[in-house]
Order: structure tokens, then sequence, then C-alpha cells
């Protein structure tokens, strides 16, 4: 049995129109390294430290100093958040009811993300969600959160699930189901050992980006999980 539903953020649960993308793509371009589509697609979804060093080295550029990366990792919060401030990013369609249903179910619900906890918990005041409390009828809530920054590394290692699951209390990976919309979201579900690990198309990826990869399913969106263990 099912206790406890581990979501990644942005693109998962959190339509943010690209903004990610576009703020860490901005960010490493102006150290002067170059970013390609598809090393900026390989890097969503991890720890934005890492993926900062990986992407400037990838571009031709020297991820050295330490400060650089430091450096690099402020600028591109000041640019997401100028971003969220322009563009305020809003729930999927379908999620926030998702959660409910699963909540309704008996299963606790977190989030992991890349972002640091500063950002994570500004996005989610933006959404109105809680974290960890009583929430009022109709506002989302959220028993645990993650981020990349707090573990010793992120994505594609299982660390950030394994953190919720200590949170909300949950012993046994059997009991687990990871959601997330990029490559490094299914693999971690897969290494952490949960028992459901499901690729979402709601981020930027297509179907066919999921293929050889160690998913239970691929869905259109959190939105249909309930509808999908109802008929497992």
């Amino acid at each position: 049995m099912l206790s406890l539903a581990v979501f990644d953020m942005a693109g998962t649960t959190v339509n943010d129109g690209g903004a990610v993308y576009r703020a860490l793509e901005q960010a490493v371009t102006e150290t002067g390294a170059t970013v390609s589509a598809e090393d900026l697609q390989t890097w969503m979804g991890t720890e934005k430290r890492a993926a900062i060093t990986a992407l400037i080295r990838l571009g031709g550029g020297d991820p050295e100093p330490a400060s650089k990366i430091d450096a690099t990792f402020d600028r591109f919060q000041e640019i997401l958040a100028e971003v969220y401030a322009a563009e305020p990013p809003t729930a999927i369609d379908g999620v926030p009811e998702a959660i409910t249903a699963l909540r309704e179910r008996g299963m606790k619900v977190g989030l992991t993300t890349g972002f640091s906890r500063d950002v994570a918990h500004a996005l989610l005041a933006q959404l109105g969600w809680v974290v960890g409390e009583t929430a009022a009828p109709g506002v989302t809530r959220i028993d645990a959160i993650t981020c990349g920054d707090e573990v010793p590394a992120g994505r594609p290692a299982p660390y950030m699930i394994h953190r919720v699951m200590e949170a909300t209390g949950t012993l046994n990976v059997n009991e687990v189901l990871v959601a997330g919309d990029t490559i490094v979201d299914v693999q971690a579900g897969a290494a952490s050992g949960a028992a459901v690990t499901i690729g979402v198309l709601s981020g930027k990826l297509e179907r066919a980006a999921f293929d050889g990869q160690p998913f239970t399913a691929v869905l259109g969106s959190v939105a249909e999980i309930p509808a999908f263990l109802d008929a497992r």
C-alpha cells in the first residue's frame, strides 16, 4: 500500500512557463559560456550549483574559482525572481485536486526540487500552498519539502526522496510513489527504490524522451495519478 507521494516542483506540480530554463541559461551565458539546448535539458532537475558548474564546463568556460559558481548561482536566483515577479507561476491544471485526492486516500505528499529553500518557499507562497501545517479548506497542503542544497547530491541521487521519507516518517520505500518531468526525476525515483516511478509530460519532454528509463508509467501529468492508482 502506498503511503507517500513525492513530486518534483517546476514542470511537474508548478507551471512556471519555462522560467527556470531561461534563468539558468542566461546566468550561465553571462559567464561567457555557451549553452546548448541539449545540455540544458540534461541538467534540468538537478541541484542548481551542480548544473551551473557542468554547463559552464560544457559550454567552454572555466567553473573555477568556486566563487564564480556562487556568483552565477546568485545571478540565477536574481533572474528567476525577476521572471516570477513578472510572470507568476501557477499550479499545473488538476494538480491541487490530485494532491487533495491522494491525501484523502491516506497518503502524505512531499516535494523535491533543485531550488534552494528560499526560492522554493517563495514559490510555494506565491501559489498559496502550505508546508507541514494545518491548511484552511481549499488550500493545498504539502507534508514536507527537500531542496537540492540540503543533501549531499541532487538528482539522480535518491537522497532528496529519502529525506522526504524521513521528514514524513515513511519507513518503507515500497510505500513510495515518485513523479517528475525530467529524466533525472525518474532515475532518482528508481535509485530510491520507490515502488512506483512516474514520468510526466507536463514539462518540456515528450514521451519518447523517457524511452529506456526506469519508470513504472508515463502520464500526461500528476493530475492523472489518482486515476492511475485506481486502475492498478
